[in-house]
């Protein structure tokens, strides 16, 4: 079950750095008539993802795991597409969207590994981050309505 829980950790670091690396592209890159609010979503929400990678980082130690590391390392472990840097605000956010939505599967997935092996820590931090990522989809998904 260790492993199992470990796998799943680490394919969260990888994709959680994914998207903050998606996160500040999107930051530096928006224009249009959006710009100063989503700029400081962005700006909000890859700060916020950096504090949290870390507490999920030390989770891996704290059970006996190595955390993944190195641009490298992160970019083959991660699962979550690359953004066209010269993207529509409009594209930036369906983008982010699915980024999210992909990172709450790998939370959803590590959730249940702790569930399973009955480590509560793990699992207690797996859903408060599905708890910050499933807000940000709705605050993401708000954006898009007309």
């Amino acid at each position: 079950m260790k492993n199992s829980i470990t796998q799943a950790l680490r394919l969260v670091v990888a994709d959680n750095y994914a998207l903050i690396g998606q996160t500040h592209v999107c930051h530096w890159n928006v224009r249009g008539p959006s710009f100063f609010s989503l700029h400081t979503a962005f700006e909000e929400q890859y700060n916020e993802m950096f504090v949290a990678v870390d507490d999920i980082a030390e989770r891996l130690r704290a059970i006996g795991s190595l955390a993944p590391g190195g641009l490298s390392n992160l970019a083959n472990l991660a699962e979550i597409k690359e953004i066209s840097e010269d993207a529509s605000a409009s594209e930036m956010v369906q983008h982010l969207i699915k980024a999210h939505e992909k990172l709450l599967k790998d939370l959803k997935a590590a959730r249940d590994c702790a569930r399973d092996a009955d480590d509560s820590e793990t699992e207690d931090l797996m859903i408060a981050r599905i708890q910050v990522h499933e807000k940000t989809v709705w605050m993401l998904k708000s954006y898009l309505e007309v």
